[in-house]
């Protein structure tokens, strides 16, 4: 799953949206406006036929179709979101693709599977040519979108992408869902979740959700990290701190589109690694040093009236 800005210098109005979106004829945008604008563009089909990735180098074929869509939140953020599920072929063969097409966001492996072997593989995978990209088909999503030329391409601050890696593991047992959420670089992320039955449509929206609200944690820390150490004057503080302000603080609203199934995961997350208390904190430093800065612009200002009076 990939998240960014979207090269797009004011925020697209709802219509706006909805036709950069629209990519499938016969089939309409998803939308809401509240508790915040987002709208999600039909799902597509990918079919594959490749090595699933493997930590012990493993070769396993698989075949079917990965489903993938693009979404828009506030107007600003542009999501590459691509899922599937793995199982095992009940004919152990390739069939026809009729036979994958009409089981959408399933791969049917070939030859004996380890789970374990496929979950760590994925999760630490280097993106290769004869394996299962996930990123690579989330990724072309959102390129899609962005090169559209219904964006003015003109971003209106610089962000970088960060990017999830998710593995739902069914289990036995009624437990709720398990979750373990690491950060392995300044822009890639993991996260494993286990819990009994099948991934539901919620667990993927959990999974977008949690991506949308990192990304906006992590550039409100670059911004502020950029503003603090870059930058003497107040002028040029206020300036670089004011997107932060602007645009990311309105979109800070973690589960609000969830269901309640997966609801405990999040406040899991909020207990450790503690994603709101750290918005909180990070959202009260930038205030602080906007005020710091206007009061000291204020002071100069005063300081040149009164010497020339």
């Amino acid at each position: 799953m990939h998240t960014g800005l979207l090269q797009n210098s004011t925020p697209l109005a709802r219509d706006s949206t909805v036709r950069l979106l629209d990519t499938a004829p016969g089939s309409r945008v998803i939308q809401s406006e509240r508790p915040i604008a987002y709208a999600v563009s039909p799902d597509r089909l990918i079919g594959v036929d490749c090595a699933l990735p493997s930590s012990t180098g493993a070769r396993v074929r698989a075949v079917g179709t990965v489903v993938s869509h693009a979404a828009v939140t506030g107007g600003h953020v542009l999501q590459g979101s691509a899922h599937t599920s793995v199982t095992p072929s009940a004919e152990n063969r390739r069939m026809q693709w009729p036979h994958y097409l009409a089981r959408p966001a399933r791969l049917e492996t070939i030859g004996k599977v380890k789970a374990g072997d496929v979950r760590d593989g994925y999760l630490r995978h280097e993106r290769s040519a004869d394996r299962l990209d996930m990123a690579g088909i989330a990724g072309h999503t959102m390129d899609a979108v962005q090169g559209s030329a219904q964006l003015d391409h003109r971003s209106p601050f610089r962000a970088r992408r960060t990017h999830l890696r998710w593995v739902f593991e069914p289990t036995a047992g009624h437990e709720g869902l398990k979750v373990e959420f690491t950060v392995q670089s300044e822009t890639l992320r993991t996260l494993t979740l286990a819990g009994s039955g099948d991934c539901s449509p919620s667990v993927v929206e959990l999974c977008e959700d949690l991506a949308l609200h990192d990304w906006l944690l992590t550039t409100l820390l670059s911004i502020a990290e950029s503003a603090l150490t870059r930058s003497t004057a107040s002028t040029q503080r206020v300036r670089r701190l004011q997107p932060a302000v602007e645009y990311l603080v309105p979109l800070w609203m973690p589960a609000a589109r969830l269901d309640g199934e997966v609801l405990p995961v999040w406040e899991s997350l909020d207990r450790r690694p503690g994603f709101t208390r750290q918005w909180d904190l990070s959202v009260g430093r930038v205030r602080d040093q906007i005020t710091l800065a206007m009061i000291e612009l204020l002071r100069m200002t005063s300081a040149v009236t009164g010497t020339h009076t």
